[in-house]
This record gives structure tokens, C-alpha cells and sequence, in this order.
């Protein structure tokens, strides 16, 4: 007995580094999905905001030809009247909700004052001297948000219903990646639902294919355009204000999106709403599990897949409407 026991002492102790390594490797098996998992949803979650803001740029693209430079400042803009308006009212609901309403409101102003006194004048222009005014409008925007806000870094907080985290399927997800995750799905079907089920969105459409039939048909073509680009610039100004309490509210923070978002809509398809949503896809995972698997050269997994993309496929993803 004695011999058996000492036996099974040995024979238990014997097993254990195994039984270790084995535990050792499914915690590391774990941790890595986890951490698989988290830059996931956060990637998923850049890319709603992404997409709203690319599907503003890609239907303005679509129906107007214009390739509006001063997308990212009206995102700017969108963010910092957020901000001013969450910031008055307090971390509750409703400052939140007025602030989803009314900042996009705000932005869509701003595009309707520069359409119809200057933009409406420039359509027949070539595409260069549109970029260039564009531009220039963008340069314009960016001082008044200088003079009207200042250069300090601004923040603010979601709401405290949507604060902390939530557990699902095993995986705590923060409730504003979660509230972005449901956002832009629906934006997605709402901007589907008007381009495709509206009078205005048919009208549109048409416009975006012969303007002249458009115009001969009685319609006015210059109120048309003007609402394309009153969406497009509301679309802009709901990116801001929802990207708002995830990062710094700063001067400058639209030049990177400028350049993502005019990247997504080309790859995605000129004009192509569904081809921004392919397009958000690339740059927002892309960029999320590049941080994962090389953080230092995370920034060039996107752009890596943009060059990619444009070598097989230089028309882009899906069907330019250009």
C-alpha cells in the first residue's frame, strides 16, 4: 500500500507541469480571442462612423459630382456643436439625444448657406476648379470653428446609460460601441429606403443619370441638388456628432477623416452608398486587427488593402455611378 500510494504521489506529480501547460495554453487561447474580440468591435464601431460620415461624401459624389473637400469640416463642425450642446446640458439623455438632433441640423444649415450662395453657381465647372473651391470652403469652415471654439482640446462624456460595458455572448462590449453598432445599420437602411422608396430620392437618382431630362421634365434640378447636398452635409455633421464622446474634439481632426473617407468612397465605387459600407469595412477592422497583429504598423494595413483593391479593380468594389 505504502509503495502504491507513493506510487500515485509520484505518478500525480508527474502529470502536473503537462496539466499546467495545458491550462497555461487554453488561458493564452482565451486571452487571445478575447483580445481578437475587443479590437473587433471597436474596429466595427469606427466603422459605423466611418460609413456615415463616407455615405455623405458618396451621395453629395453621386448625385452632384462634386467632390466636396469640406466634408471633414462639417464633420468638425458636428462634433464641436455636439459637444457645445452635451456640454450645457449636462451628461444626461436628453442633452445627448438634442445633441444627435440638432448638431446634424446645424451642419446641414452651414451646406445649405454654402450651396445656395456659392456652390449652386460652380456646377458646370470641371471637377478641378470644384475641388479646389471646396477646398477653399473647407479652409474658411475650419477658421470660423478656430474663432468660435478656440485650439484647446475639448471632450465629453456619453451618457450614463451608455456608460460602462455590457456582457453578451461572453464578451463585455462597451454600450457606445454598442449604440454605434445598431446606428449605423440603420442609417445604412434609411439612406437606402429614401434613395430608392421617395419621390425626392427617385428624383435623385434620375438627376444623378441626365439632369437636362430631369429639368425638361419640369422639375427643378437646382432645389434637387441643393437637398442632395443638405443630406449628404446632415450625414457629415451625425458622424461628428455621434464620434463626439469617443475621442478629443480638436481642430485638425478632419484631415484624417477627409482622406479615409474620400479613400472608402473611391475603392467602394464613385457614388455607391453600399460600397461605402465595403469601404468603412476595410479601413475600420483593417486598421483595428492591424493594431493586434503589428501595432507599429497598424495605420498601413488600410491603405495597404485601398492599393490592393485599386490594382484588381480600378473602378472600385462595387458600381461606380459616375
Amino acid at each position: 500500500m505504502g509503495r502504491n500510494g507513493e506510487c500515485g504521489v509520484f505518478l500525480a506529480f508527474s502529470a502536473h507541469p503537462s496539466l499546467l501547460i495545458r491550462e497555461s495554453q487554453r488561458m493564452e487561447l482565451t486571452l487571445n480571442l478575447d483580445a481578437l474580440s475587443s479590437q473587433l468591435v471597436i474596429g466595427l464601431s469606427r466603422t459605423m462612423i466611418l460609413f456615415i460620415v463616407s455615405a455623405g461624401l458618396s451621395f453629395v459624389l453621386g448625385v452632384l459630382r462634386v467632390p466636396n473637400v469640406a466634408h471633414g469640416s462639417l464633420y468638425m463642425i458636428g462634433a464641436f456643436t455636439a459637444y457645445t450642446i452635451m456640454a450645457a446640458l449636462g451628461n444626461n439623455l436628453a442633452g445627448f439625444w438634442l445633441a444627435l438632433l440638432l448638431a446634424p441640423l446645424v451642419v446641414a444649415l452651414v451646406g445649405l448657406i454654402v450651396e445656395r450662395g456659392l456652390l449652386s453657381h460652380l456646377y458646370q465647372r470641371e471637377h478641378l476648379m470644384l475641388i479646389l473651391f471646396t477646398f477653399a470652403i473647407g479652409l474658411i469652415l475650419n477658421d470660423l470653428v478656430k474663432f468660435a471654439w478656440g485650439a484647446e482640446y475639448r471632450s465629453v462624456m456619453p451618457p450614463e446609460i451608455l456608460e460602462g460595458s455590457l456582457t453578451l455572448f461572453g464578451l463585455a462590449i462597451p454600450r457606445y460601441n454598442l449604440f454605434l453598432l445598431v446606428s449605423g445599420p440603420i442609417v445604412a437602411v434609411g439612406l437606402w429606403l429614401f434613395a430608392t422608396k421617395t419621390k425626392i430620392g427617385k428624383i435623385s437618382r434620375a438627376a444623378a443619370v441626365d439632369r437636362d431630362m430631369v429639368g425638361v421634365l419640369g422639375i427643378n434640378v437646382s432645389w434637387v441638388f441643393a437637398a442632395s447636398f443638405v443630406i449628404g452635409c446632415y450625414l457629415a455633421g451625425l458622424g461628428g456628432a455621434l464620434v463626439a464622446p469617443t475621442l478629443s474634439i480638436t481642430l485638425g481632426m478632419d484631415h484624417t477623416v477627409i482622406i479615409e473617407t474620400f479613400l472608402i468612397v473611391t475603392i467602394g465605387g464613385l457614388g455607391n452608398i453600399w460600397g461605402a459600407m465595403i469601404g468603412s469595412l476595410i479601413f475600420g477592422v483593417g486598421q483595428s486587427m492591424g493594431l493586434l497583429i503589428l501595432p507599429q504598423y497598424a495605420v498601413v494595413f488600410p491603405y495597404a488593402a485601398v492599393v490592393i483593391v485599386l490594382l484588381l479593380r480600378p473602378t472600385g468594389l462595387l458600381k461606380s455611378v459616375w
